[in-house]
């Protein structure tokens, strides 16, 4: 049976192309993305050789040398462009696109291959080395882009390309006889094949992303064969070697997340898609028990993943240290990606409500509010010394969190069997088609994440009976939901209250998430949070700034009954919930002639908290930062 005639999964996305943002949080994150980011990131691009590099002509000693990633950068490049194109039509930036487009596309060798580095730098060695050098992580960056260009802007030019390469690469990898066993250290290529099955409909790309996917961690190890074959000392690995690349076990095998976790998120979303479209039990209960492991035991407040930055990824359970966190942006991003798809298999809240919190924390942390600054780590304390930079010579973060937020709209609605899921709330439009092809447009209405009220106007072209699933947080302990202005208590299915009936055109609901400032304790085997408590309010998680406390954020002690003040500024940080509350400070005269005191001998004075969302920190004088303060 076919993939496509087999296909199960429950839900779709709502295209991107087919949502309009217009609210007080992100609108104005994506203008900035879209007049500031996109064109710095193009001048970085350019600046530094990575567009030019295109153009095949450096030689031997010239400066600087094309990087095996470099592709990559520019793919995610064209990819946002794209996805901002669809929203907010610009000639002077679809000619701009085009332009490198063009470029790109002309770097491509005759038989398909497209990569500067291994075409112009070591041409002898393409292929040789899978387990580090990028060459299918590139290619399935630039695969992404060629859908997104494709679903954006109807060209086919970059698409016709990439399918090209993917042409290629399947004649060079397979379990067939004569070809390579291998797979990519980075994995991408996996998720990008996919998303071109999806634009395409060949069904040769969903194979070879199952192939991938499946000889990943196979005995005997590829990475090591190559090793050989490239004449290095490979007596020494075993499994547990590979476990940076998740290639230890086969996925299947696998429950536990480990390694780098960029690349984990990136696995692990291609396993959700071909669990959807294969309808495998077996792959699903794989990312099944490794979505426990991580955001169970191994995810920060934030939604901030991996917390080493000596593998730039995962270690032990519930070791989250805080000022040393590396939690990477690409991270959040990824876990995002992963749970977007494992959310999509059966409309399960815990997924979105963990998507939701990397959005809100973790990952626009990694942009400032001007778009103009990146971090590529996201520590949960500072002593004042972590800013972002405006660019790095790995420069996978500004260009990753530019394509998503130009394609945000994609992320908050989908379309199932038996009708519409909301999962975010964002005020705007969603005009789509439901599964049986009726039209319909949604109106959101509300200053979620400030503001807890959400209305819903529900279009459908004509009266039509579908179940419309609307996402309780499970942040949220009391949530109100009316119809046409009558409360009603609707069914609630794995976190979503199921409204099923006979709609309207025009027909409204509102639903009241209550949204009161909560302290928020951390597993007792998280030792750095012992004795701490964080600020959440809704789905954004607070932080202190020095610059706006009197007292050390080290030296903050938040007794259990503060009642905290929830304020508008709409002039501070492009307008921000601020929380304020009486704390105390610890006096410094305590220790003035001594490392220890007995802990009797410690006194207090009052002073007052004041907490900013911990995505805005760092926009305003440098200074110390921290999430989780001491518990009175």
């Amino acid at each position: 049976m076919s993939a496509m005639n087999s296909r199960k999964t429950h839900l779709a996305a709502v295209p991107f192309t087919c949502v309009n943002i217009d609210d007080v949080f992100w609108a104005p994150r994506i203008r900035a993305n879209r007049e500031r980011t996109l064109d710095i990131e193009y001048q970085q691009c350019k600046d530094t050789g990575r567009i030019n590099a295109f153009r095949l002509d450096w030689l031997p000693g010239m400066e600087p040398e094309p990087h095996i990633f470099w592709d990559s950068d520019v793919a995610k490049w064209i990819e946002a462009v794209s996805y901002s194109l669809a929203s907010h039509p610009d000639a002077a930036l679809e000619a701009l696109l085009d332009e490198v487009i063009a470029l790109v596309v002309a770097a491509q060798q005759p038989d398909g291959y497209l990569n500067v580095h291994f075409t112009v730098v070591e041409p002898e060695k393409r292929w040789t080395n899978l387990r580090d050098w990028h060459e299918l992580y590139c290619a399935g960056h630039l695969m992404e882009a060629a859908a997104a260009h494709f679903q954006a802007t109807g060209k086919r030019t970059l698409l016709d390309a990439m399918c090209r390469y993917a042409d290629y690469i399947d004649t060079v990898f397979g379990p067939e006889p004569g070809k390579k066993r291998g797979y990519c250290g980075h994995e991408e290529i996996e998720l990008a094949l996919v998303k071109l099955y999806n634009v395409t409909g060949v069904e040769r790309y969903l194979r070879l992303s199952k192939y991938f996917v499946d000889e990943r961690g196979q005995q005997p190890y590829y990475f090591v064969q190559e090793a050989i074959a490239r004449g290095e000392d490979t007596s020494e690995w075993d499994a547990k070697a590979h476990e940076y690349w998740q290639a230890h076990l086969p996925v299947r095998e696998q429950s536990t997340v480990v390694g780098h976790a960029v690349r984990a998120m990136y696995l692990y979303s291609a396993m959700a898609d071909l669990a959807g479209i294969y309808d495998d039990t077996e792959l699903l209960s794989a990312c099944q028990r490794i979505w426990d492991d991580v955001c169970l035991k191994k995810m920060y407040l934030t939604g901030g993943i991996g917390p080493s930055a000596h593998n730039e990824g995962f270690t032990v359970p519930y070791d989250l240290p805080n000022r040393t966190a590396y939690a990477e942006t690409c991270a959040a991003i990824g876990l995002v990606m992963w749970n977007q798809r494992m959310l999509h298999l059966d409309c399960d809240s815990r997924y979105a409500d963990v998507l939701e919190r990397a959005l809100y924390n973790g990952v626009i942390s990694g942009v400032s509010l001007d778009g103009d600054k990146f971090f590529y780590e996201n520590p949960l304390a500072s002593d004042g010394n972590h800013h972002r930079q405006p660019w790095f010579g790995c420069s996978c973060c500004p260009t990753n969190i530019t394509r998503l937020l130009a394609s945000l709209g994609g992320y908050i609605y989908s379309v199932g069997a038996d009708g519409l899921a909301v999962h975010l709330y964002v005020q705007g439009d969603m005009t789509s088609a439901l599964a049986d092809g009726t039209p319909i447009n949604l109106r959101q209405q509300t200053q979620y994440p400030w503001d807890g009220a959400v209305q819903l106007t529900v279009t459908p072209a004509e009266a039509a009976k579908f179940t419309l699933r609307l996402r309780i947080p499970g942040w949220c302990q009391q949530a109100i939901i009316s119809l046409n202005s009558t409360t009603i208590t609707p069914t609630v299915e794995r976190g979503y209250a199921c409204i099923h009936r006979q709609w309207q055109p025009g027909d409204t609901v509102e639903i009241d998430l209550s949204m009161p400032v909560v302290q928020v304790a951390a597993h007792p085997e998280i030792p750095q949070d012992t004795g701490r408590i964080a600020l959440q309010r809704g789905p954004v998680v607070y932080c202190v700034e020095g610059l706006d406390n009197t007292e050390s954020v080290a030296r903050l002690v938040v007794p259990p009954d503060t009642d905290f003040q929830v304020r508008f500024e709409p002039e501070l940080l492009h307008g921000v919930v601020v929380l304020e509350g009486e704390a105390l400070g610890v006096d410094e005269v305590c220790w003035q002639h001594s490392l220890y005191q007995p802990a009797t001998a410690i006194s207090y004075h009052p002073t007052t908290l004041r907490a900013i969302p911990y995505a805005t920190w760092d926009n305003r004088t440098p200074g110390e930062m921290a999430v989780w303060l001491l518990r009175g």
